[in-house]
């Protein structure tokens, strides 16, 4: 440590990254938190199909993404150019529309509980992709958390696939396979958006996600046809009407503008062998919300695949937080 000139000792590094973490972690948390409503909105607007929701949420969220965009407009594009661009089109499918047609789709046919915790293996994935990265924390020291949150999603997927074969239940199979492909999906998302938010210094993480809610937008009315205009819509009153439209606009301003921002700023901040681990509070709120709206506890494998799942964070964030040199 150095003088400060103060007669106390400058703040160590080893502090700063402990703060630069715990600052991460939170806006991880806070995402999760609003992430995890997303999975109530295929129960609470049942009546709508998951290409309805989708259109609905993402046309919502380039509307408020262009208003809040606007008065800025020339200064928050200007340090963009076409491969930005490029990769805001595939951001947006990938991250939004891709993504949340193929988990509401899980949502409908397999449940919260048994959705929730598939996307609960993303850490898994991420972090894997992660430790590759030149500096990264070697995947040998991860590999007590990542077994933890495989634990994890093993038993709750044997619990959900057991449960589908003794209902005779088949479509709760094309859900879990809808839930992997949401995994899928966003797993190659999360890795894209952390690598340009590095490329891209300039542009706060907020104006990148309502960029990322504009071009949504735009891909958005291309659902509008398959969604609005091709089935049949009269079984629909009005109340049905106003709670769709209140679910849309929820899951636009919640889980899209202020849950991408926080998400944004926590893959600023952290590694992506961390960064990745902060999607079990999106599983985690999600089951929370999901038990509440069903009014019952967890079984035994849904506890323990909760306990496994919690447990894989503070191991992760544990060997993140030692000396770099005592990471090899």
């Amino acid at each position: 440590m150095h003088d400060t000139g103060t007669g106390l000792p400058a703040p160590s590094a080893s502090a700063g990254q402990t703060k630069r973490i715990g600052t991460g972690v939170l806006f991880g948390a806070l995402a999760g938190a609003t992430w995890g409503l997303v999975f109530l909105a295929p129960a609470l607007a049942h009546d709508f199909t998951p290409w309805q929701l989708a259109a609905g949420r993402y046309l919502a969220y380039g509307i408020i993404a262009a208003a809040l965009l606007l008065p800025r407009w020339r200064h928050v594009v200007s340090p963009l150019r076409a491969p930005h661009w490029r990769a805001l089109v595939v951001l947006s499918l990938l991250g939004n529309i891709v993504y949340y047609v193929l988990l509401a789709n899980a949502v409908q046919l397999g449940g919260i509980a048994m959705t929730s915790l598939v996307i609960g293996f993303l850490p898994v994935a991420v972090t894997v992709i992660g430790s590759r990265r030149a500096g990264a924390v070697p995947l040998a020291r991860l590999w007590p958390s990542l077994l933890l949150g495989a634990a994890g999603i093993v038993c709750i997927s044997w619990a959900s696939l057991d449960a589908a074969a003794t209902a005779g239940n088949p479509l709760a199979i094309v859900g879990f396979v809808c839930a992997i492909g949401a995994l899928a999906s966003w797993s190659t998302y999360a890795v894209l958006n952390s690598r340009w938010l590095e490329r891209l210094p300039s542009v706060s993480a907020n104006d990148w996600s309502l960029l990322t809610g504009l071009v949504t937008g735009l891909l958005a009315l291309s659902l509008a046809l398959p969604a609005f205009v091709l089935p049949d819509l009269s079984g629909h009153d009005g109340s049905a009407w106003l709670r769709y439209l209140g679910v849309c606009a929820g899951m636009a301003i919640f889980s899209s503008i202020i849950g991408n921002a926080f998400w944004n700023g926590a893959s600023r901040l952290l590694p992506l062998t961390l960064v990745g681990q902060m999607v079990l509070f999106e599983t985690l709120f999600a089951l929370l919300y999901g038990f509440l709206w069903e009014t019952r506890w967890p079984t035994m494998l849904e506890w323990l695949a909760i306990g496994l799942v919690v447990a894989s964070v503070p191991s992760c964030v544990r060997v993140h937080r030692q000396p770099t040199a005592a990471r090899h």
